[in-house]
């Protein structure tokens, strides 16, 4: 029995709840961007989990209210010929944000250990190597002040089957399905494996991992705001509650 597996999928909001509570987070993640442009400390925010999961969705929500010039999303995909050429890790540091900046990755360097390990792109040496190697270089981004919140959104199997078909279903929304994402459906439990080693490997005291149940939208937007702003009201501490908007 894993983490994943211990998590309560039912968990919802209704559109009530979920409208007063999305609106309060994000007026309290705007102020908190204020504060750090102020004080220079950069912040990022990682987002891994199985496809259609609802990374984007919850991006856009992170997002919807802040100043756009001090944000930066990242959608991470295989590296390119120059990127191959150099440690796996090397394409990320460029990414890092400014002191004040915030920078979003939808997946990350735990490609490595997850979709990398499954499919066989880096050796088991490598991978298992990375565990190390990853946890040095988040200890090292702390340590120099930057704050660092890593979200899991989960779902189950066959929610994640129902979007899919939704998706390809939907003009609009067709063009975010691919081979590759039926590909990484048949290794569901190898991917599911993955992540569990790398939370055991990678949960630490100063990165830790924040698990979302994500099979309503709704209730995972809201819990991935208030994640982000709990670390940031443990670390930077608390700020006056926003105005309510005119």
């Amino acid at each position: 029995m894993g983490v994943l597996s211990k998590l309560d999928l039912s968990l919802q909001l209704n559109k009530a709840e979920y409208r007063e509570q999305l609106l309060a987070h994000q007026l309290t993640l705007l102020l908190y961007q204020i504060h750090l442009r102020e004080i220079g400390r950069p912040l990022i925010i990682v987002l891994e989990g199985p496809d259609a999961a609802g990374k984007g969705g919850l991006i856009k929500h992170i997002t919807e209210k802040l100043d756009p010039r001090f944000v930066r999303v990242y959608s991470i995909i295989k590296p390119t010929e120059e990127e191959y050429r150099h440690h796996y890790l090397w394409r990320f540091w460029n990414k890092f944000p400014a002191k004040g900046e915030i920078a979003i990755f939808d997946r990350s360097w735990y490609g490595r250990v997850l979709v990398e390990r499954v499919e066989k792109f880096a050796t088991e040496e490598e991978w298992k190597r990375a565990y190390r190697e990853i946890n040095e270089m988040e200890r090292l981004l702390t340590d120099d002040g930057t704050l660092l919140v890593k979200l899991y959104l989960h779902i189950s199997k066959e929610e994640q089957l129902a979007r899919f078909k939704k998706r390809e279903a939907d003009p609009y929304k067709r063009w975010k399905m691919n081979e590759e994402d039926w590909r990484n459906r048949r290794k569901w439990n190898q991917h599911i494996q993955a992540f569990e080693d790398a939370y055991a490997k990678t949960n630490t005291p100063y990165a830790p991992w924040h698990l979302i149940e994500a099979e309503h939208k709704w209730f995972a937007r809201v819990k991935g705001l208030r994640i982000i702003i709990e670390h940031l009201e443990k670390n930077v501490g608390k700020l006056d509650p926003p105005p309510k908007p005119l």
